[in-house]
């Protein structure tokens, strides 16, 4: 007999192509509010300069984030010393915090790399020190 709730615990190959820019800019919006810019710059920092997120491809993900009510969004004016002695308003910068269901996104997200990644490493072994051999 064929043990059906064996086959509820599998990971659908579709899960393999999950975004990772998503994972990485929620997990930065998990230590707290931040704005486009500084995700970039958190994101190359944490790096250590190996990934580096554009504009083209953060913004239209922040809005999709947005839609999604994974994150929210609220605008603060921004004033150099310059518009300042202008008496001007600044201008605005567009602030991303998590939302809960952003953090439980995050949760799923996290997860489902953590077992990704688990899988692929019994293809293809640990690491060694020389190249080329497993």
């Amino acid at each position: 007999m064929l043990d059906i709730s064996l086959y509820d615990s599998l990971m659908p190959l579709a899960d393999f192509r999950t975004d990772p820019a998503e994972l990485i800019v929620l997990s930065v919006l998990s230590e707290g509010a931040s704005y486009g810019y500084a995700i970039t710059k958190r994101v190359a920092g944490l790096s250590e300069g190996q990934l580096k997120m554009g504009p083209g491809q953060l913004y239209p993900l922040l809005a999709r984030l947005e839609k999604d009510k994974l994150v929210s969004c609220s605008w603060e004016a921004v004033k150099s010393a310059a518009t300042e002695a202008e008496g001007g308003p600044g201008r605005k910068r567009k602030w991303y915090r998590l939302t809960a269901k952003g953090r439980k996104r995050l949760a799923q997200r996290i997860e489902a790399h953590r077992r990704h990644a688990a899988i692929v490493e019994r293809f293809i072994g640990p690491a060694t020190s020389e190249a080329g051999t497993a």
